[in-house]
């Protein structure tokens, strides 16, 4: 497994604003997005890319692009929606999949309630996203619901991880790589990061 921690000052300075309890739905949202964003640029680093032909108003060249057809992105329902957003921004062009999952409070173990992908997604590069990895659980279970679909290639995006979480996605799934923008400092006995940013669903939609 691969683990990027995103370490720049801008990052840092944002995530304390989602850190604040005293920040509100918008900021909150708005920042989830921009971080979201980040991390795609970051994961998206070593994907290859084609030579096409072109013309600039100058001259004719051999340019490069990606195949953004290569790409889905997979938001974890309901909190993974507030990093869509971002992501939607600098890869308007992309495909989205959707898996559906909660943790129930009292055993803390994730329930599977939706899965949906878009056509040939076997063949493409996924990238799961879901703001928090905390005990790991409910993204070890969605990467084993995509990998019994046959997908081969697939990047864990967060924005807060634990430790307890990344070694638990590590001995499962280690040939996943992970791309997070801080990595905190441990879990507390309700399995909430800490020092955290709260429940991320809640703090994006403004719910309890």
């Amino acid at each position: 497994m691969k683990k990027i921690e995103l370490n720049n000052p801008l990052i840092t300075h944002k995530l304390t604003i989602l850190r604040d309890e005293k920040t509100q739905t918008k900021e909150f949202r708005e920042i989830i997005g921009e971080i979201a964003s980040i991390l795609c640029y970051e994961a998206m680093s070593d994907e290859p890319l084609k030579t096409k032909e072109i013309k600039t108003p100058i001259k004719k060249m051999n340019a490069q692009k990606l195949n953004t057809d290569n790409y889905v992105f997979v938001p974890i329902l309901r909190a993974g929606l507030g990093m869509a957003e971002g992501i939607i921004k600098i890869m308007p062009t992309a495909k989205f999949g959707h898996i559906g999952m909660y943790r129930d409070e009292e055993t803390f173990i994730p329930v599977n309630y939706f899965y949906k992908m878009p056509p040939s997604v076997e063949d493409k590069t996924v990238f799961l996203i879901d703001p928090m990895l905390a005990t790991g659980g409910s993204a070890i279970d969605a990467i084993s619901s995509l990998k019994e679909k046959g997908i081969k290639k697939i990047k864990f995006l967060c924005i807060i991880a634990a430790p307890d979480g990344i070694k638990a996605l590590e001995e499962k799934h280690p040939d996943v790589d992970l791309y997070c923008a801080k990595i905190d400092d441990k879990l507390n006995e309700n399995k909430y990061i800490v020092p955290g940013l709260g429940d991320a669903g809640d703090r994006i939609f403004g719910t309890n």
